[in-house]
């Protein structure tokens, strides 16, 4: 049987990550915990192959904190193919870089806000 989601392969990387987050995604996770959004996420939730930041399940709408490294070319391809590869799962894919965490928080819980009630939140 093949699991789409959390798969035990990625279990460890999940915890390292999750051990490892950074101040802006620390930040995010504060946001998104305890359903104050008004939907669960979840840290670190694998799909496929590929790790979410943060996934919530119900309404199918995965969170992205991306640093710097994300701008280079390499880096964009990987995120492009991981974002069509969510696409095709009917996940949708919402990305802020670390800057914009850190300098307008309120923007990015707004922007998460929207996509959610897009979803029937």
């Amino acid at each position: 049987m093949n699991h789409l989601y959390n798969r035990q392969s990625t279990k460890e990387r999940r915890r390292e990550l999750r051990k490892n987050s950074t101040e802006a995604e620390r930040r995010v996770w504060r946001i998104l915990s305890r359903k104050q959004m008004g939907a669960r996420f979840f840290r670190q939730y694998s799909v496929g192959l590929y790790v979410l930041d943060f996934y919530c399940p119900v309404h199918r709408l995965a969170v992205e904190v991306d640093g710097g490294q994300h701008a280079e070319e390499a880096n964009r391809k990987h995120d492009d193919e991981r974002t069509q590869y969510l696409a095709s799962q009917d996940i949708k894919v919402v990305r802020f870089g670390n800057n914009d965490v850190m300098q307008n928080l309120e923007g990015v819980w707004q922007k998460i806000k929207e996509e959610l009630d897009k979803h029937g939140s």
